[in-house]
């Protein structure tokens, strides 16, 4: 028997999923008017969270943060089944995962933190990735049943927390990567360049699939044999920041992306690979 506790989008599209492959689950939610929702696909709902985990062997979370799985998984504690494992799926602070795990062993529970990059949809088809890491024999007993849920597991090693950091990792480059797509919009604008065209050149020169690649480049730390000066790279961000503000546009990354050049030209790194600029994150 499953519970699921957190009945927003990413954890009902999981919930469908299970139902879907025939697997019982106990469902509860703050709001229990959510969890009810999926009793039309088979789910059990419960208005108590320690009512909904009674008898079940793995209970799963996809709750908002640190502070609601500690509250939710207190309040829920009472109806813990003997040997019974928490997968939580929420994405959390690395020391909020390793003390969580700490704190439920004490206690006889095993809580296994596993965090996913994965949509709605992508939990309703049993799609994305899943990352996992700590206790290996914990991670070897559920293995079957994550590797069901998502079209990849991930496993980071025996460090606890390294799957969390990894996440928040994944999830930083995100926003970074929206961001940057929000200032190329807007210079793109007041250029004269369509939404569209810029769509047209990104799936044609596709540069998220460089990211691995300059990734090993910063890693190797091979900073004087450049393929872009950072005095080059400097010089179009300025007529970047020069058309934005010609148009009395605010760009959210170049700014701040520019002034960390200029920190690295001036101590001298100016005909080196741009991407000195990451040389103190190694």
């Amino acid at each position: 028997m499953k519970a699921f506790l957190g009945m927003g989008l990413l954890g009902s599209g999981f919930v469908r999923a299970m139902l879907q492959k025939g697997e019982p689950v106990q469902v509860w939610n703050r709001t229990s008017a959510r969890a009810k929702l999926l009793e039309v696909y088979g789910a059990k709902a419960f208005d108590d969270a320690a009512e909904a985990v009674r008898a079940a062997d793995f209970i799963h979370l996809t709750l908002k943060d640190d502070a609601s799985v500690d509250d939710v998984l207190e309040a829920a504690s009472a109806g813990f089944k003997h040997n019974v494992i928490i997968i939580d799926h929420t994405t959390t602070s690395a020391k909020g995962a390793i003390q969580r795990t700490s704190y439920w062993k004490s206690k006889g529970v095993i809580y296994l933190h596993a965090p996913v990059f994965m949509g709605p949809q992508n939990a309703l088809e049993s799609t994305g990735f899943m990352l996992v890491s700590g206790d290996q024999s914990v991670i070897c007993t559920v293995e079957s049943a994550l590797s069901k849920m998502t079209g990849k597991l991930l496993n980071f090693g025996a460090e606890e927390g390294k799957a969390a950091a990894l996440k928040l990792s994944g999830n930083l480059f995100l926003q970074c990567l929206t961001a940057g797509l929000s200032d190329a919009l807007a210079l793109g604008k007041v250029q004269g360049v369509k939404a569209e065209e810029l769509l047209l050149l990104l799936n044609n020169w596709n540069p998220g699939a460089i990211a691995p690649a300059r990734l090993k480049k910063i890693t190797e730390g091979k900073f004087n044999e450049p393929s872009w000066e950072l005095n080059m790279a400097r010089k179009d961000a300025g007529l970047m920041l020069g058309a934005a503000k010609d148009a009395g546009v605010n760009l959210a990354l170049i700014p701040a992306i520019a002034a960390v050049m200029d920190e690295w030209i001036s101590r001298g790194h100016g005909t080196d690979d741009w991407t000195v600029i990451a040389k103190n994150s190694l």
